[in-house]
């Protein structure tokens, strides 16, 4: 292939992790509470992989945020408590508290890690290649895929999956209101949160068949 043949087919096939700048990459959130499940279930035997899935699915952190939990800052939180992130896209520090079935994940994955890996300085979700050595963003978003590829989950999922899955539940299943949402995802307007969260459209349809 050419020079100036490859260098168009890269603008044309972007790396979804590295999108052409002023490109939209959307993903989508898990919307059926069967599939997160399901994908629980598929995970019981993987403590590190369960553990990144139920802690992406129950904050609003970014991938790369998440990723970068070390182990110190969780190994002695109860139910309720919270961390401190500071956000590497915003550069924002960001309080996170965590629920009963994140500290279960948690506390399992700490039980299986062996001393040498468990310090507090240590990343909490690691890689198998070496001490210390925490995932990658794109290695997250191919596991995010695989896991909805191998429940049958038709649609475009990755890394950022585990944000929108958080927030698209907060509103439609838990209804949680959008100012609320809008402060934990520090978004300018209602309209950016309903349209991040994928509901938009749906919110409007439905109104439109309430019958006076």
């Amino acid at each position: 292939m050419s020079k100036v043949n490859k260098q168009a087919s890269l603008k044309l096939s972007p790396n979804p992790n590295h999108p052409v700048k002023g490109d939209i990459v959307k993903v989508e959130p898990i919307r059926k509470i069967k599939d997160i499940n399901l994908i629980k279930k598929l995970l019981a035997e993987k403590p590190r992989d369960l553990a990144i899935f139920i802690t992406g699915i129950n904050t609003n952190l970014r991938g790369v945020d998440l990723l970068k939990l070390k182990i110190g800052q969780v190994r002695h939180l109860e139910v309720g408590e919270y961390f401190h992130v500071r956000e590497q896209k915003t550069g924002k520090d960001r309080q996170i508290t965590i629920n009963a079935t994140v500290h279960q994940a948690i506390r399992a994955l700490l039980s299986t890690m062996p001393p040498e890996r468990s310090h507090d300085d240590d990343f909490l979700f690691q890689s198998r290649e070496g001490v210390n050595k925490k995932l990658t963003t794109p290695y997250l978003n191919n596991l995010v895929k695989k896991w909805c590829k191998e429940i049958n989950l038709r649609g475009n999922y990755g890394a950022h999956t585990l944000r929108k899955t958080f927030g698209y539940h907060q509103r439609v299943t838990f209804g949680v209101d959008i100012p609320t949402l809008m402060e934990m995802f520090n978004h300018s307007s209602q309209k950016q949160t309903l349209a991040y969260l994928g509901i938009q459209a749906s919110e409007i349809k439905e109104a439109y068949l309430n019958e006076l």
